[in-house]
């Protein structure tokens, strides 16, 4: 026999046929999938987020290609966690260490908002869930979504300035300086300065709210210039002004510094082409019994003692100290 009998002929080309024809299907498929799949990257990547996953048994990461992007680290490296790790300064790295180790040993998820260094040495925040799949009772593999949320925290804190700035001097504000003073009274340590600026009302009358606004910000420049890193400068009012010093701070430090206060904002200020001067009143209490309105109201009046002096000096509520 040369070929296979009529009807058998006819069965295989129609299995043939019926192959082909599913090979196309799943063809079909596939494209789909793939198509899909890219819609979803390039969705993922417009959002900044993408998929990740860590075996626990081995450790071994996989990574979607969003989170290669948002690492800055070619797409398809091969990962490892301990190289993973070193994109998280060491602040990051510890809570996403904390918030993993109570995930696996509760067998919970956790939400983390954290600090990377991109492979170009960006840094950049990140919003990283995970969920923890268990079988048997025992965690196997962390999954979940990293996404860029760099833009939502630096809004949050431009915001957050805006609350807490001073707009015109760029200083604390007074809600500010009310919070950082009820902080230190709780703890019961500290010293509060205020500063008023002596004959500020004459700038303003002679020479119009634009040179006194620029002679205010020249007498907040100065008055930051003399302050720790530490402490607290705020603008509080017009032409008040106050300090907050640390409990390390200690009552003959915070009176030198008074000394250079009045001393600094006493010195000519050229404004638009015009000398001007004003002079400082400094008062200086103690953060040590009651609450912020008493630390105040001793500040105050140790303020108000400097002006009934003589102005451009400074008293220590219970103390008047004169400038040698």
């Amino acid at each position: 026999m040369t070929g296979l009998p009529t009807h058998a002929a006819a069965a295989a080309s129609a299995t043939l046929r019926s192959a082909e024809a599913q090979l196309r299907l799943i063809r079909r498929d596939a494209e789909r999938l793939a198509e899909r799949q890219r819609s979803f990257d390039q969705a993922a990547a417009a959002a900044g987020i993408g998929l990740w996953e860590c075996r626990l048994h081995d450790e071994a990461l996989d990574w979607s290609s969003g989170v290669y992007d948002l690492f800055g680290i070619p797409r398809g490296t091969a990962l490892s966690r301990g190289r993973t790790l070193e994109h998280y300064p060491a602040a990051s790295r510890r809570a996403l260490e904390a918030a993993r180790t109570r995930a696996i040993a509760e067998r919970t998820g956790f939400r983390l908002d954290a600090e990377i260094r991109t492979a170009a040495g960006q840094l950049r925040w990140i919003r990283l869930t995970a969920t923890v799949e268990a079988r048997a009772g025992v965690a196997v593999r962390l999954f979940g979504i990293k996404q860029d949320v760099t833009e939502e925290r630096l809004a949050a804190e431009a915001a957050r300035r805006r609350a807490e700035v001073d707009g015109m001097t760029g200083l604390a504000n007074r809600m500010c300086f009310e919070d950082r003073l009820a902080a230190l009274c709780r703890a019961g340590a500290g010293l509060l300065v205020l500063v008023d600026l002596d004959g500020f009302k004459a700038v303003n009358d002679g020479f119009g709210h634009a040179a006194g606004d620029a002679c205010l910000r020249e007498a907040a420049r100065r008055l930051a210039g003399l302050c720790r890193r530490a402490d607290l400068v705020a603008r509080i009012g017009g032409d008040e002004f106050a300090i907050l010093l640390g409990g390390d701070c200690a009552a003959d430090a915070a009176e030198a510094l008074a000394a250079r206060i009045v001393g600094a904002v006493g010195r000519p200020m050229q404004v638009g082409g015009v000398t001007i001067r004003v002079g400082a009143s400094v008062g200086i209490a103690a953060l040590v019994g009651g609450g912020p309105a008493d630390a105040f109201t001793r500040a105050d009046a140790a303020l108000y003692a400097a002006k009934r002096a003589g102005r451009n000096t400074f008293r220590t509520h219970g103390a008047p100290i004169r400038l040698a």
